[in-house]
C-alpha cells in the first residue's frame, strides 16, 4: 500500500487537520541508513512530521526543512519535505543502542535527548528562509512539533507520532496526524477536540489496528466531523543528480580539485539522504577543473 496523506478541516471550520500514513517512507528511510530500531523510531518520527508539515505550505518549489539535535546518542536528524509531502533525510549516528521505556516500548526521548534544539526552515521561495528554533521538550518529536507552533508561529497544535519496529526490528507501521485551531475558535470547539484527542488515545495502536488517515481524523474530531479537501500521494525520494554533485565539487575550488584528481584515481562521493553514489574519476575531475 503506497503512502499518502489527507488534509481537511473541521466541519465547524475552525480546526484544520492532516494525517498519514508513512509507512513505506520509513522503511525505505531505514534501509537506506540502516538504522537500528531506536533511531528507525526517532528518525521515522521527524520524517512524518516533516511530510505533513511540509505539505501545508503549498509553495511551488518550496522546501521545508526539520532538524532536531537533542544531545543524544542519534546526533542531529535532518529531515526536507518538498511540497508535496515527499521527504528525504538523514541521522548523525544510524547504529544506535536500544533503549526501552519498558519491555517492548522503545524511548524515543532518550534516543533523541533534551539538550537542544528543533529548528524549522521554510523556504518559501523568498530572499531569506524562515528560521524558527525552540527548546527541545521531550525529544519525543510529537509533543516538541507542539511547542514549536505554540512559540514559534503562536498556532495553537496538536501532534501525534507513531512509528512501531516488528519483532525483526522491520517497520510495521508508521503515521500520525497534525490539528491546529485557527483564530477565533469557540471554547466548545477546543473542547470537543480535547475529549476527541483524548478518546482515540495515541498514535502506534490507531495505526496498528489498521485506521485509514481518513479513519484516524474521524476518531480524533469525534463530533467536530471532518471535510477532506485533498489527498495526496508521498514517499521518501532524493533530488540528487550527477549534476548537482558535480556543482558541489566546483565550489570546493580549483586547490582542493587540484588536489584530489592528483591523489584518487576513482573519487567516490555518496549522497547523505539516500543510497546513491557518484562515482568521478581523476580525469572527470580534470574537466570540472577545466570549466573553472
Amino acid at each position: 500500500m503506497k503512502d499518502y496523506l489527507v488534509r481537511g478541516m473541521s466541519m465547524d471550520g475552525f480546526v484544520k487537520v492532516v494525517a498519514i500514513r508513512s509507512t513505506e517512507m520509513v522503511r525505505r528511510a531505514a534501509e537506506i541508513h540502516g538504522t537500528t530500531p531506536n533511531a528507525t523510531a526517532a528518525f521515522g518520527r521527524c520524517l512524518t512530521a516533516c511530510s505533513m508539515m511540509g505539505n501545508t505550505q503549498k509553495v511551488e518549489n518550496g522546501s521545508m526543512t526539520l532538524q532536531v539535535r537533542g544531545g543524544g546518542p542519534i546526533g542531529t536528524i535532518t529531515c526536507v519535505s518538498d511540497a508535496d509531502g515527499n521527504v528525504r533525510g538523514c541521522v548523525t549516528e544510524s547504529k544506535v543502542p536500544l533503549v526501552e521505556k519498558y519491555p517492548g516500548k522503545l524511548d524515543v526521548g532518550a534516543t533523541v535527548g533534551t539538550d537542544g534544539t528543533l529548528t524549522v526552515i521554510r523556504d518559501l521561495q523568498m530572499k531569506e528562509p524562515y528560521i524558527g528554533s525552540v527548546p527541545l521538550i521531550t525529544g519525543e518529536i510529537g509533543d516538541d512539533i507542539t511547542a514549536y507552533f505554540a512559540q514559534s508561529e503562536q498556532t495553537p497544535t496538536a501532534c501525534a507520532l507513531g512509528v512501531l519496529i516488528d519483532r525483526d526490528c522491520s517497520v510495521k507501521v508508521a503515521g500520525g496526524y497534525l490539528l491546529q485551531l485557527l483564530p477565533g475558535a469557540p471554547e466548545e470547539t477546543i473542547d470537543a477536540l480535547e475529549r476527541g484527542i483524548q478518546r482515540a488515545g495515541a498514535a502506534t495502536p490507531m495505526l496498528e489496528a489498521g485506521l485509514t488517515p481518513e479513519e484516524i481524523l474521524g476518531q480524533v474530531c469525534g463530533d467536530l466531523g471532518v471535510v477532506f479537501l485533498e489527498t495526496q500521494e508521498v514517499s521518501y525520494r532524493c533530488y540528487c543528480s550527477r549534476e548537482r554533485v558535480t556543482a558541489a565539487l566546483i565550489s570546493l575550488g580549483k586547490e582542493e580539485l587540484t588536489q584530489i584528481m592528483n591523489e584518487e584515481e576513482s573519487f567516490p562521493v555518496e549522497c547523505q539522504f539516500c543510497d546513491n553514489v557518484y562515482r568521478f574519476t581523476s580525469k572527470d575531475i580534470l574537466e570540472i577543473l577545466k570549466k573553472l
